[in-house]
């Protein structure tokens, strides 16, 4: 196997530190060409669709690609905004916040920066750009609360993949999930405060997460009882009663079993009941994208005031929210520990000697960079 050409290296150069915050991913456009590229990397995952590989590609570029293309790209058209896609807008937003916010707190020699596990900008990509700078040691900061195999397993995939063919691999942490961090569960639980301040207390609080397959479950994955252990943290920080929430799951695909219970018929069941307002959110999201501006925010209202509720309310999700940035500081640091990212002016100094006397001694051995 031929490794990649590695980039200029120039000796006694200082060590450089970044932050991958590492979204899902977005069509570039609402368009139906540029959906059937997106859907066609994402559903292409073995991650993603653990279906047999000859039957799935059947499946995938016979019947949904052709068919579903068009009708995802409507959905999106949507929610579309002047400067893109929402779920881009706000990973832009949020690495950008986090980098401030780092830098305030003194970790000068950092940088942090956005990819996507599908779409643009492409993880691998990414990394590519930091070797490039002489990054040296790489936090990636999944931005999934709960782990998964078919997110966050996903993106070690995509790295671990891409680094075979690197000679020079830098440093790496990986955030595995934040499901019970508390900077986590005190931003979702400002984001409901600051919600019921303006317009009150619901009937019923719906908290809607992601669906994968239930044999997922089964096989051993704890994505299940991690939503769960999201949700009882949030509720307790609330203080709620078990009977004033809920736990469900959306964005079912398919004929096979996904878990339970599902998000639409749930809300349409309460709205039957004599629940006369509801309130949707989505902790499984970290930034509002299709998932939840137009299945929920959309779908799921139409869905209970169709069946006869009164009143549905979609609590946002933490996008660029001063708790939630200050959460991810916490946690971001907490991956940092050890590394050094602080603006120390003796230890920078102390670095940068230590540099030089490198670079120096490369030179006398007849080093050519």
């Amino acid at each position: 196997m031929a490794f990649r050409t590695e980039p200029d290296y120039t000796h006694g150069s200082l060590p450089s530190t970044a932050v991958v915050l590492v979204n899902l991913g977005t069509p570039d456009a609402p368009d139906a060409r540029s959906l059937r590229r997106y859907l066609k990397q994402f559903l292409s995952d073995p991650r993603v669709v653990e279906i047999p590989r000859a039957v799935w590609w059947f499946i995938l570029n016979g019947i949904i690609l052709p068919f579903r293309s068009s009708k995802s790209a409507e959905k999106y058209a949507s929610i579309w905004t002047e400067q893109g896609s929402p779920l881009r807008v706000h990973t832009e937003r949020q690495a950008a916040a986090l980098g401030e916010q780092l830098a305030a707190r003194g970790h000068r020699q950092l940088q942090v920066v956005h990819a996507m596990r599908y779409g643009s900008p492409a993880l691998p990509d990414v990394l590519d750009s930091l070797k490039a700078q002489g990054c040296t040691r790489i936090v990636l900061l999944p931005a999934y609360p709960q782990y998964s195999g078919t997110t966050t397993a996903s993106i070690l995939d995509s790295v671990f993949a891409h680094y075979r063919r690197v000679r020079n691999i830098p440093e790496l942490r990986m955030i595995r999930d934040y499901h019970n961090h508390d900077g986590y569960i005190q931003a979702l639980r400002q984001s409901v405060l600051d919600h019921w301040a303006l317009h009150g207390k619901p009937g019923k609080l719906v908290m809607s997460f992601h669906g994968v397959p239930r044999r997922t479950l089964l096989l051993g994955d704890p994505y299940h009882c991690e939503c769960h252990n999201t949700a009882r943290l949030l509720a307790q920080s609330l203080g709620l009663a078990e009977h004033e929430y809920m736990v469900t799951f959306q964005s079912r695909f398919g004929k096979a079993e996904w878990l339970q219970p599902y998000t639409a018929p749930t809300l349409q069941e309460l709205a039957r009941q004599g629940v006369r307002r509801v309130d949707v959110m989505c902790p499984g999201f970290t930034s509002d994208c299709l998932e939840t501006l137009e299945e929920i925010a959309m779908e799921g209202k139409a869905e209970f005031l169709h069946a006869g509720g009164e009143e549905f309310h979609f609590i946002p999700c933490l996008n660029e929210s001063p708790a939630w940035i200050a959460g991810m500081v916490d946690i971001a640091e907490q991956h940092l520990g050890g590394w050094p990212t602080m603006s120390n002016a003796a230890a920078h100094e102390e670095t940068a000697r230590e540099a030089a006397i490198a670079a120096e001694r490369a030179a006398g051995m007849g080093a050519a960079r």
